[in-house]
């Protein structure tokens, strides 16, 4: 605490300096300056002094299947495979899950040179993070998980590793970006973006504010940019690592829901006009959502106190949630705000969620229909008799370049079930010239809205 106080008020010096300088101040100010420079130079070198023992070298050694009874001198030796952090005195390091791989055991390099094999207690896939734990006699330094919430751009952040075996590598750098997602990275991302050097051998690395506090697991950069690295926050980190210390596995929250991005058409259709919110297209009977009494056509906007922008955050909120904890979830439904107490449940092992596809302008709604036959529901592999079956889509037409497919079933139109063709052929008829028409199609058990714009 007191090296990030020093550093800070060093930094705040050199404004006033820097502005003495400027006035044309006399030699003494220039010392003075100097003087503040050689302060900072010293606080990181002893911040970074304070913090390398905590980061050890993780190279795995032993897989599924393997004996356990290898020698030492036969070991696969893979120096700077990646990085690590010690976070209890008694042994337990963190790591990327991508770093072990598919190992139960894994090499650990002390920064003092002392190597010890560690056990795979647990790992997560989803935010790619793995908990080891190494059996030693002794207490070992211990780095300790701040804060990432308190996370800004622009502040000054260290990152500490094993870059192409180069042990106990320090790089400084600022945060670039905060909130970072749709990088293809891992399921629940929420990336702290970095220009402090990152490169191969730093995943799972620690990245240090200057209190000497980890407020982020180094996990990744772009290969085709330099100065582009990213680190999972400490509190998703921490969170996920509690989990796995006390049971080995995470388990989540689960909501039951299909969703997908409220584009400004959608916003309209939905009475949204600031276009905040997700568009939830399928309910899933029997699940929290549906007890609830959430439908299909919300438009969830808060869960939890926290404010929604992208479908990738709902997941990740309603995520970072135990099974049977209540939230409070807030939506928009016909234009009126409503909130709804949620029991959540166990989060299930394939994400049931859905996005809309690309949609582009047109005039012409350009489908055939049937009536669900047994032929067609066996030709299809529909289950569902219930809707409309798309047997033809013009590729012309703007229901094609919207996404509609053969062998979709309409469920809605303009959010009234049409469960028959006459129901159908009613709900087109009630269609005023000029207005567009929402439909909520299922596709292989996955629901979808989509809004179209019929020739007059």
């Amino acid at each position: 605490m007191f090296l990030g106080l020093c550093i800070l008020s060093c930094f705040g010096q050199i404004l006033v300096v820097s502005e003495s300088l400027a006035s044309g101040s006399s030699a003494l100010s220039s010392s003075r300056g100097m003087q503040v420079l050689e302060d900072i130079q010293t606080a990181i070198s002893t911040l970074a002094e304070n913090v390398s023992p905590t980061v050890v070298n993780v190279s795995t050694t032993r897989t599924l299947g393997q004996s356990k009874n290898l020698s030492q001198q036969n070991r696969p030796k893979t120096p700077g495979s990646g990085s690590g952090v010690i976070i209890h005195e008694d042994g337990y390091i963190v790591t990327n899950n991508h770093v072990i791989g598919g190992g139960i055991e894994a090499e650990i390099r002390l920064s003092d040179g002392t190597i010890l094999i560690a056990e795979v207690i647990g790992r997560d896939p989803d935010t790619d993070l793995a908990l080891l734990r190494v059996q030693v006699d002794r207490k070992l330094p211990v780095a300790k998980f701040g804060d990432s919430k308190t996370v800004k751009v622009g502040h000054w952040v260290l990152a500490i590793g094993n870059p192409f075996g180069l042990d106990q590598t320090l790089t400084l750098g600022v945060v670039s970006g905060i909130g970072r997602e749709n990088m293809n990275l891992s399921r629940y991302e929420n990336f702290i973006q970095t220009d402090a050097s990152i490169n191969p051998g730093n995943s799972g690395g620690p990245l240090f504010n200057l209190k000497g506090e980890v407020i982020g697991i180094n996990t990744a950069i772009i290969n085709f940019a330099q100065g582009i690295g990213f680190a999972i926050p400490s509190n998703m980190a921490n969170q996920v690592v509690t989990q796995l210390k006390t049971g080995g596995k995470v388990i989540r929250g689960w909501l039951g829901v299909g969703i997908q991005p409220l584009t400004p058409k959608l916003g309209e259709k939905f009475g949204v006009k600031d276009g905040k919110g997700i568009l939830v297209n399928e309910v899933f009977e029997g699940n929290p959502a549906d007890v609830a009494g959430i439908k299909p056509g919300d438009i969830i906007t808060s869960v939890g106190g926290e404010r929604l922008e992208s479908p990738n955050q709902l997941s990740r909120v309603v995520a970072g949630f135990g099974p049977g904890e209540e939230v409070q979830v807030q939506i928009i439904r016909d234009g009126q705000s409503l909130t709804l107490p949620v029991f959540l449940g166990v989060k299930k092992e394939k994400p049931m969620v859905t996005s809309l596809p690309p949609m582009q302008n047109g005039i012409d709604l350009g489908i055939d229909v049937s009536p669900i036959t047994d032929d067609l529901a066996e030709n299809f592999k529909i289950e569902d008799r219930e809707g409309i079956l798309v047997t033809k889509v013009g590729r012309q037409s703007i229901a094609y370049s919207e996404g509609v497919r053969e062998g979709d079933v309409i469920k809605e139109v303009n959010r009234v079930e049409v469960p028959t063709l006459s129901h159908f052929r009613d709900a087109l008829e009630a269609i005023r010239p000029g207005e567009t028409v929402l439909l909520r199609i299922l596709r292989e058990g996955r629901a979808f809205f989509v809004v179209l714009k019929p020739e007059s």
